[in-house]
């Protein structure tokens, strides 16, 4: 089971490409997962760096929920048009086209987070922004999972 983790900082060289941590590439096991990637729109229009093996277990699934045929059909062209299978560099340096950039609205300074089965690219000013507006919701989510698991447990806070 892929668990990534982490939060990492990175800068758009001129060439286009962002380098992937080690500490965020050895989380990931080429045997299980594959040696390959996929680039592809994320929830929220955010860039994903999927692990070869993950990407294909969600983009072959069925089309979410129960849709209607024709939106069944943007789903899937949406999905496969807008991404695309990437390799690293031997430098663990990921190419990312201009078009892509301007999409998913990537500067020069990112940040790379590890999202359980998959790497979200930030702007870094919109992620810090994300973070500051999402917080308090994030701490009670935490609060509420702690006291489930202390519950399993048979515990109290």
């Amino acid at each position: 089971m892929l668990l990534l983790t982490g939060e990492y900082e990175g800068t758009v060289d001129e060439k286009g490409r962002v380098f992937i941590s080690n500490k965020l590439r050895s989380q990931i096991d080429c045997e299980e997962c594959g040696s390959s990637f996929y680039l592809a729109v994320g929830s929220n229009g955010i860039m994903c760096l999927y692990p070869e093996k993950s990407f294909k277990q969600i983009a072959l699934a069925e089309s979410p929920g129960t849709v209607a045929p024709d939106e069944a059909v943007v789903y899937e062209r949406m999905n496969f048009a807008l991404a695309s299978r990437v390799e690293l560099d031997r430098q663990g340096r990921l190419l990312i086209s201009e078009k892509i950039r301007k999409r998913a609205n990537l500067g020069n300074d990112l940040t790379l987070l590890g999202v359980r089965d998959h790497i979200e690219l930030w702007n870094s000013e919109d992620w810090e922004k994300y973070v500051a507006d999402h917080s308090g919701q994030f701490q009670q989510q935490t609060m509420q999972a702690r006291q489930a698991v202390l519950a399993k447990e048979g515990k109290e806070i």
